[in-house]
Protein backbone atom coordinates (compact mmCIF):
# COMPACT_ATOMS: atom_id res chain seq x y z
CA UNK A 1 0.00 0.00 0.00
CA UNK A 2 1.34 3.52 -1.44
CA UNK A 3 2.24 5.91 1.91
CA UNK A 4 1.26 9.36 1.47
CA UNK A 5 4.23 11.33 0.67
CA UNK A 6 5.18 15.03 2.54
CA UNK A 7 3.87 18.01 -0.03
CA UNK A 8 6.69 19.70 -1.53
CA UNK A 9 5.88 22.42 0.25
CA UNK A 10 6.38 21.23 3.07
CA UNK A 11 9.62 19.76 2.61
CA UNK A 12 10.56 22.87 1.95
CA UNK A 13 9.11 25.26 4.13
CA UNK A 14 10.08 26.01 7.45
CA UNK A 15 11.24 23.59 10.68
CA UNK A 16 7.65 23.71 11.75
CA UNK A 17 6.16 22.92 8.37
CA UNK A 18 8.40 19.83 8.72
CA UNK A 19 7.94 18.51 11.80
CA UNK A 20 4.03 17.91 10.49
CA UNK A 21 4.78 16.04 7.43
CA UNK A 22 7.18 14.07 9.22
CA UNK A 23 4.53 13.28 12.07
CA UNK A 24 1.76 12.24 9.35
CA UNK A 25 4.41 10.29 7.48
CA UNK A 26 5.24 8.65 11.16
CA UNK A 27 1.64 8.18 11.95
CA UNK A 28 1.05 6.76 8.59
CA UNK A 29 4.13 3.98 8.87
CA UNK A 30 2.39 3.36 12.03
CA UNK A 31 -0.99 2.89 11.32
CA UNK A 32 0.25 0.49 8.17
CA UNK A 33 2.01 -1.65 9.97
CA UNK A 34 -0.57 -2.48 12.65
CA UNK A 35 -3.09 -3.21 9.92
CA UNK A 36 -0.45 -5.83 8.19
CA UNK A 37 0.07 -7.12 11.72
CA UNK A 38 -3.18 -7.47 13.05
CA UNK A 39 -4.52 -8.88 9.31
CA UNK A 40 -1.73 -11.83 9.70
CA UNK A 41 -2.55 -12.05 13.14
CA UNK A 42 -6.88 -12.22 13.04
CA UNK A 43 -6.68 -14.30 9.76
CA UNK A 44 -4.67 -16.81 11.53
CA UNK A 45 -6.72 -16.72 14.75
CA UNK A 46 -10.02 -16.75 12.72
CA UNK A 47 -9.13 -20.11 11.22
CA UNK A 48 -6.98 -22.10 14.01
CA UNK A 49 -9.85 -21.08 17.01
CA UNK A 50 -12.47 -23.42 15.03
CA UNK A 51 -10.16 -25.77 14.77
CA UNK A 52 -8.84 -25.54 18.41
CA UNK A 53 -12.17 -25.93 19.92
CA UNK A 54 -13.19 -28.56 17.36
CA UNK A 55 -10.16 -30.62 18.04
CA UNK A 56 -10.70 -30.57 22.04
CA UNK A 57 -14.20 -31.61 22.08
CA UNK A 58 -13.25 -34.80 19.38
CA UNK A 59 -10.03 -36.03 21.74
CA UNK A 60 -11.03 -39.58 22.86
CA UNK A 61 -10.56 -38.83 26.09
CA UNK A 62 -10.78 -35.87 28.92
CA UNK A 63 -7.28 -36.26 29.62
CA UNK A 64 -5.78 -35.73 25.60
CA UNK A 65 -8.06 -32.88 25.13
CA UNK A 66 -6.03 -30.21 25.65
CA UNK A 67 -2.84 -31.68 24.18
CA UNK A 68 -4.99 -32.29 20.81
CA UNK A 69 -6.46 -28.26 21.32
CA UNK A 70 -2.63 -27.03 21.27
CA UNK A 71 -1.49 -29.20 18.26
CA UNK A 72 -4.14 -27.84 16.13
CA UNK A 73 -3.17 -24.24 17.42
CA UNK A 74 0.12 -24.06 19.19
CA UNK A 75 0.49 -20.75 21.18
CA UNK A 76 -3.23 -19.59 20.28
CA UNK A 77 -6.22 -18.39 22.53
CA UNK A 78 -8.34 -21.19 22.36
CA UNK A 79 -5.33 -23.64 22.85
CA UNK A 80 -4.82 -21.76 26.10
CA UNK A 81 -8.08 -22.27 27.51
CA UNK A 82 -7.68 -25.27 26.93
CA UNK A 83 -4.69 -25.71 28.74
CA UNK A 84 -5.75 -23.76 31.43
CA UNK A 85 -8.73 -25.88 32.40
CA UNK A 86 -6.46 -28.96 32.48
CA UNK A 87 -4.51 -27.64 34.78
CA UNK A 88 -8.17 -26.81 36.89
CA UNK A 89 -8.90 -29.83 37.11
CA UNK A 90 -6.99 -30.80 40.36
CA UNK A 91 -8.28 -28.29 43.57
CA UNK A 92 -4.94 -26.58 45.00
CA UNK A 93 -6.23 -26.85 48.21
CA UNK A 94 -6.69 -23.68 49.82
CA UNK A 95 -9.76 -24.50 52.42
CA UNK A 96 -11.28 -20.97 52.08
CA UNK A 97 -11.39 -20.78 48.07
CA UNK A 98 -14.11 -22.41 46.36
CA UNK A 99 -13.13 -24.72 43.45
CA UNK A 100 -16.14 -22.60 41.35
CA UNK A 101 -14.85 -19.61 42.22
CA UNK A 102 -11.14 -20.62 41.16
CA UNK A 103 -12.43 -22.34 37.67
CA UNK A 104 -14.25 -18.77 37.05
CA UNK A 105 -11.43 -16.12 37.98
CA UNK A 106 -8.65 -18.47 36.21
CA UNK A 107 -10.64 -18.84 33.07
CA UNK A 108 -12.04 -15.06 33.50
CA UNK A 109 -8.13 -13.64 33.40
CA UNK A 110 -7.44 -16.50 30.35
CA UNK A 111 -9.90 -14.85 27.95
CA UNK A 112 -9.24 -11.20 29.51
CA UNK A 113 -5.56 -11.99 27.94
CA UNK A 114 -6.61 -13.46 24.88
CA UNK A 115 -8.98 -10.45 24.46
CA UNK A 116 -6.00 -8.13 25.01
CA UNK A 117 -4.14 -10.03 22.43
CA UNK A 118 -7.01 -9.28 19.96
CA UNK A 119 -7.47 -6.19 20.01
CA UNK A 120 -3.90 -4.81 20.76
CA UNK A 121 -3.00 -2.02 18.20
CA UNK A 122 -6.57 -0.79 17.91
CA UNK A 123 -6.30 2.45 19.77
CA UNK A 124 -3.26 3.49 17.73
CA UNK A 125 -5.76 2.96 14.67
CA UNK A 126 -8.17 4.82 16.58
CA UNK A 127 -6.34 7.66 17.44
CA UNK A 128 -4.76 7.92 13.95
CA UNK A 129 -7.77 7.92 12.62
CA UNK A 130 -8.95 10.67 14.96
CA UNK A 131 -6.15 12.81 14.79
CA UNK A 132 -4.51 12.90 11.68
CA UNK A 133 -6.45 14.94 10.23
CA UNK A 134 -6.34 17.50 12.55
CA UNK A 135 -2.83 17.42 12.17
CA UNK A 136 -3.26 18.05 8.14
CA UNK A 137 -5.60 21.18 8.90
CA UNK A 138 -2.90 22.38 11.22
CA UNK A 139 -0.11 22.02 8.53
CA UNK A 140 -2.25 23.65 5.91
CA UNK A 141 -3.34 26.77 8.75
CA UNK A 142 0.67 27.27 9.29
CA UNK A 143 1.50 27.26 5.46
CA UNK A 144 -0.94 29.59 4.42
CA UNK A 145 0.19 31.64 6.99
CA UNK A 146 3.62 31.04 5.93
CA UNK A 147 2.67 31.64 2.66
CA UNK A 148 0.75 34.90 2.90
CA UNK A 149 3.90 36.21 5.04
CA UNK A 150 5.98 35.76 1.80
CA UNK A 151 2.96 37.04 -0.56
CA UNK A 152 2.56 40.79 1.30
CA UNK A 153 6.51 41.36 1.06
CA UNK A 154 6.47 41.07 -3.01
CA UNK A 155 5.72 44.35 -4.89
CA UNK A 156 3.20 43.17 -7.09
CA UNK A 157 1.21 40.21 -6.09
CA UNK A 158 -0.91 38.70 -8.62
CA UNK A 159 -3.14 35.27 -8.53
CA UNK A 160 -0.62 33.04 -9.92
CA UNK A 161 2.05 34.33 -6.92
CA UNK A 162 -0.81 33.23 -4.32
CA UNK A 163 -2.62 30.30 -6.09
CA UNK A 164 0.77 28.45 -6.19
CA UNK A 165 2.14 28.41 -2.13
CA UNK A 166 -1.49 28.44 -0.83
CA UNK A 167 -2.50 25.56 -3.12
CA UNK A 168 0.67 23.32 -2.57
CA UNK A 169 0.27 23.71 1.61
CA UNK A 170 -3.71 22.49 0.77
CA UNK A 171 -2.05 19.31 0.17
CA UNK A 172 -1.17 19.31 4.04
CA UNK A 173 -5.11 18.33 4.72
CA UNK A 174 -5.34 15.78 1.99
CA UNK A 175 -2.42 14.39 3.39
CA UNK A 176 -3.76 13.99 6.63
CA UNK A 177 -7.29 12.35 5.25
CA UNK A 178 -5.16 9.85 3.43
CA UNK A 179 -3.77 9.13 6.85
CA UNK A 180 -6.69 8.82 8.75
CA UNK A 181 -9.18 7.26 6.89
CA UNK A 182 -7.61 3.87 5.87
CA UNK A 183 -6.73 4.03 9.65
CA UNK A 184 -10.48 4.13 10.73
CA UNK A 185 -11.33 1.98 8.03
CA UNK A 186 -8.64 -0.63 9.14
CA UNK A 187 -10.39 -0.32 12.56
CA UNK A 188 -13.29 -0.93 11.91
CA UNK A 189 -12.46 -4.30 10.23
CA UNK A 190 -10.23 -5.67 12.59
CA UNK A 191 -12.48 -4.60 15.39
CA UNK A 192 -15.58 -6.74 13.89
CA UNK A 193 -13.05 -9.67 13.58
CA UNK A 194 -11.48 -9.58 17.02
CA UNK A 195 -14.90 -8.88 18.77
CA UNK A 196 -16.05 -12.27 16.45
CA UNK A 197 -13.26 -14.57 18.08
CA UNK A 198 -13.71 -12.87 21.32
CA UNK A 199 -17.48 -14.17 20.72
CA UNK A 200 -15.90 -18.18 20.05
CA UNK A 201 -13.63 -17.74 22.76
CA UNK A 202 -16.46 -16.75 25.46
CA UNK A 203 -18.38 -19.54 24.57
CA UNK A 204 -15.50 -22.49 24.59
CA UNK A 205 -14.72 -20.72 27.75
CA UNK A 206 -18.40 -21.50 28.83
CA UNK A 207 -18.46 -24.49 28.19
CA UNK A 208 -15.16 -25.38 30.08
CA UNK A 209 -16.91 -24.32 32.86
CA UNK A 210 -19.75 -26.58 32.45
CA UNK A 211 -17.21 -29.67 32.18
CA UNK A 212 -15.51 -28.65 35.12
CA UNK A 213 -18.35 -28.70 37.45
CA UNK A 214 -19.46 -24.73 37.49
CA UNK A 215 -23.22 -24.02 36.72
CA UNK A 216 -22.98 -20.32 36.46
CA UNK A 217 -21.66 -18.32 33.39
CA UNK A 218 -18.12 -17.46 32.94
CA UNK A 219 -16.91 -14.13 33.73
Amino acid sequence: MPMPMAPTSALQGDALMQTVAAVLLAMSMASWFVIFWKSALLWRSARSVPRAIAAFWAAPSRAQAAAAALAADPDGPAAALALRSRQLEQPEGHAWQAQADRVRRELRDALDAASRRLHSGHVLLASVGSTAPFVGLFGTVWGIYHALGTISALQQVGVDKIAGPVGDTLVMTAAGLAVAIPAVLAYNALGKRARALDAQLEGFALDLQHLLGEPDRAG
